[in-house]
């Protein structure tokens, strides 16, 4: 895994950059396709405790905390990394040294390590591990990237290649060239990095080994997170492998051939421990999903409680909630919805604002004015390169909430801009109150009982079966155990 990086990608296809501003802040258990607040300052890779990098990783804590929705409480489950982090070093006969773990208020599946010894899990990933090993195996993996030096090798080569990138562009005046030149660095970083998670994968299966859980989690854990990647890639019509490439970690089947090659070494499957029973008590009511101080989507509904407002999107559409903006892809990938919110400059009137454009390159036609729930709005078209636009803007106060409908071509999105602005309403405060998160649940399987059966239980999730499987690594012709506890997703 690496520490904080950050990729454009396409949410379905590829989307033109100015209508949906995708930042993806991957990281060695990250996912691929989620959309993040900007984070402005790249990370580099975890290292050891080094006094120049001390302030540095300190501005990174506190920009990690803002970009992944502060810190989640969960004092049970931080009990039980800060043990399982103990034992890990405890085995490591002095190797491993001291480490902070803070759980990030996040439902991407993500984890990753600062040089100075921060360690960090989103809420995510502690939903997705399924036994003490499989966490062991995501806590090593980090330590092995401080203790391998790697954020020291990386930021050494990340300062040659500015270097060179800035000695063509500034002296020789090629800012052209300068540019290739940073992009041929990138690919060599991507390649280097991409064998540091290979050797952070193949130290943390000897250290978990050691330590007395069963090395095999590790692989096990990499299995989940491949189907829990491919999952999220489905509810968002799939990535752009053109970007593979720059990828700085490799494909998750290279990654579960090595550590289970590597588990083989120590030893045939079934040593260690793996005590699925206490690991699932510990995350039982662990937030699952989006926090309702951010906004909730509910299949094509978005609701915000703090803001004490609601949408849906046009049918066929799936949209996923991120920090100041909800995003939405269409089943068949012609048409992309974006919405967030903007205050207004003093003196400016809201069909003004409209009428400047906020996205760059289209040209907007006029300005209509209209009340939408019951708040002044106003709505305009918009043409760009390969895309046709319709951007709407209803004003609450100083807030004006923006929303942007892209379609491929000259198709005119108009008729669902229209269902969508029908559709936006203020909640009530009950209403507010109600809207309440998602939770992990852990149920008892009956003797009848199928994860068909269990499934039915989960609330509000998409594709509930799929999701039922991979909460709990399960594959999908599995038979339950009766008696045995096993993930939901309940309100």
């Amino acid at each position: 895994m690496r520490n904080v990086q950050r990729h454009r990608q396409p949410i379905r296809g590829r989307l033109v950059a100015a209508v949906l501003p995708a930042l993806l802040l991957a990281a060695c258990f990250g996912d691929q396709n989620s959309v993040l607040a900007p984070l402005n300052q790249p990370g580099g890779e975890p290292a050891p405790r080094v006094a120049s990098l001390q302030r540095g990783t300190d501005r990174e804590h506190q920009r990690l905390l803002a970009a992944f929705g502060g810190e989640y409480r969960a004092p049970q489950v931080k009990a039980e990394l800060e043990a399982i982090i103990a034992r890990l070093a405890k085995a490591g006969e002095g190797q491993i040294g001291t480490y902070e773990v803070t759980i990030l208020n996040s439902p991407i599946v993500n984890a990753f390590a600062l040089p100075t010894g921060r360690l960090y899990v989103t809420r995510g990933l502690l939903a997705l591990a399924n036994d003490s090993s499989e966490i062991a195996s995501v806590m090593a993996h980090e330590i092995a990237h401080v203790t391998a030096r790697h954020a020291v090798e990386r930021a050494e080569m990340e300062a040659e290649s500015a270097l060179v990138s800035q000695v063509v562009a500034q002296v020789l005046n090629d800012p052209t060239t300068g540019a290739a030149v940073q992009q041929s660095s990138k690919l060599s970083l991507a390649r280097f990095s991409r064998q540091q998670e290979l050797t952070a994968d193949q130290i943390s299966v000897r250290n978990i080994a050691r330590a007395g859980y069963d090395p095999y989690g590790a692989g096990r854990f990499l299995v989940s997170l491949g189907r829990n990647t491919s999952f999220r890639a489905g509810q968002q019509g799939g990535g752009d492998k053109k970007l593979d490439i720059l990828s700085s970690h490799p494909s998750t089947p290279e990654r579960v051939a090595a550590v289970t090659n590597g588990a083989r070494q120590i030893g045939a499957p079934g040593l260690g421990e793996r005590d699925a029973a206490r690991w699932l008590a510990v995350v039982d009511g662990v937030a699952f999903g989006d926090d309702p101080a951010d906004g909730v989507v509910r299949g094509r509904r978005y609701l915000n409680s703090a803001l004490r407002i609601a949408f849906t999107a046009p049918d066929g559409f799936e949209l996923e909630a991120a920090r100041e903006m909800v995003v939405g892809v269409s089943n068949d990938g012609s048409q992309a919805l974006r919405f967030d919110s903007v205050a207004l400059k003093a003196g400016q009137t809201l069909e003004s604002y409209v009428a400047s454009g906020w996205i760059d390159g289209v040209a907007t036609a006029e300005v209509q004015s209209l009340t939408v729930g019951g708040l002044p709005a106003a709505v305009t078209s918009g043409k760009g390169a390969d895309w046709t636009f319709r951007l709407a803007a209803v004003q609450a106060g100083p807030r004006v909430y923006r929303f942007i409908l892209a379609a491929k071509g000259q198709n005119d999105p108009e008729r669902a801009m229209r269902a969508l602005l029908d559709s936006f309403r203020n909640l009530s405060a009950s209403d507010a109150q109600s809207v309440s998160p998602l939770r992990i649940r852990l149920v008892t399987a009956g003797a009848g009982d199928t994860p068909a059966s269990l499934a039915e239980r989960m609330a509000s999730t998409d594709r509930p079966l799929e999701q039922f499987l991979i909460l709990n690594g399960l594959e999908r012709n599995a038979r339950l155990t009766p008696g045995q506890r096993y993930k939901i997703v309940s309100e």
